[in-house]
């Protein structure tokens, strides 16, 4: 069996995925655009539910590729990978805690670089940072305010001052470079292209923390449980899905506690620091495996296309 994620194709059910984010995106950036939208309470409550109910648990399935990439097996090995993933996790909150605007530049740098995996194969590494950083640069053309807030909640309002001025320039180009670089990948791929468009549109056009939220959930997480299960036949399917449970289950218990621990802060501050600070904890260990999987896939593909 091929170890990794498998970019290079995208099977009926991913399309069906990518289908269903564009017809979700564009319908939300049209109500977003007509003025339509949640109480502020309403929409941080259902954002951080759907996050860590839908978007959560993609991560869970590090259980999945870490015995067929680091050879994990048996109490040792397991107990080795969960401390070290747990103490990476540990060591982005430390971080976050000492340096937070500097945390918040790095988060927001990896995060566009993990985001920009998403694409099918055939894209460039430039194309792919430009996707990647569209949930987070776009916002800042019709909702900077709005979006500094929310980065204030992450990393407090001094933090969140420094880092909004280059959003805010970057913002126009990035929206035509994206704009020019979806239009070139029509040629080969119109579903490819319309995912970029939808994308774009819901990034400007909707609030910031819906329009990551509809990112995460309905693009990002399913594109990748879906592409890891497109690696595994029949009972390993099955058996994916009952080891990924568990993780889940063990992050929400402890997002619950430590919800329950910080009742000291603003309830804004605390489901927006639960959620993004502890995304940013999971996503170390968690990109770690991916590009360690996106490498091995590459080397399988390499050596396929040179024996043919």
């Amino acid at each position: 069996m091929q170890v990794g994620l498998d970019i290079t194709r995208m099977t009926p059910a991913l399309q069906l995925q990518g289908r269903f984010f564009c017809g979700l995106s564009m319908a939300l950036a049209i109500a977003s655009l007509a003025g339509a939208r949640l109480d502020s309470q309403q929409e941080l409550l259902a954002a951080g539910a759907l996050v860590l109910l839908l978007g959560v648990p993609h991560g869970a399935f590090d259980v999945v590729l870490a015995p067929k990439l680091f050879v994990v097996a048996g109490l040792r090995g397991w107990t080795v990978f969960s401390l070290l993933y747990v103490g990476l996790s540990a060591l982005v909150v430390g971080f976050w805690l000492v340096a937070p605007t500097l945390f918040l530049c790095i988060f927001l740098t990896f995060a566009a670089l993990h985001f920009g995996g998403d694409p099918a194969a055939g894209v460039s590494r430039l194309s792919r940072g430009l996707y990647g950083g569209a949930v987070i640069v776009l916002p800042a053309l019709l909702h900077a305010a709005e979006l500094q807030q929310l980065l204030g909640f992450v990393a407090g309002p001094e933090s969140a001052a420094v880092v909004m001025p280059a959003l805010c320039l970057l913002a126009a180009p990035w929206l035509c470079a994206t704009v020019l670089a979806g239009a070139l990948l029509a040629r080969t791929s119109p579903l490819a292209a319309g995912e970029w468009a939808a994308l774009a549109a819901v990034s400007v056009a909707a609030p910031p923390l819906i329009a990551f939220t509809v990112y995460f959930c309905a693009m990002h997480s399913p594109r990748h449980i879906l592409r890891t299960l497109a690696n595994l036949r029949g009972t390993e399917a099955r058996h994916a899905l009952t080891m990924a449970f568990w993780p889940t289950v063990v992050v929400l218990a402890a997002a619950a506690l430590v919800a329950t621990m910080a009742t000291n802060l603003p309830l804004e501050t605390r489901v927006i620091q639960l959620v993004f600070v502890g995304l940013a904890a999971l996503t170390l260990p968690h990109m770690v495996l991916i590009e360690r999987a996106r490498r091995v896939s590459a080397l399988a593909e390499h050596r396929r296309t040179t024996n043919s």
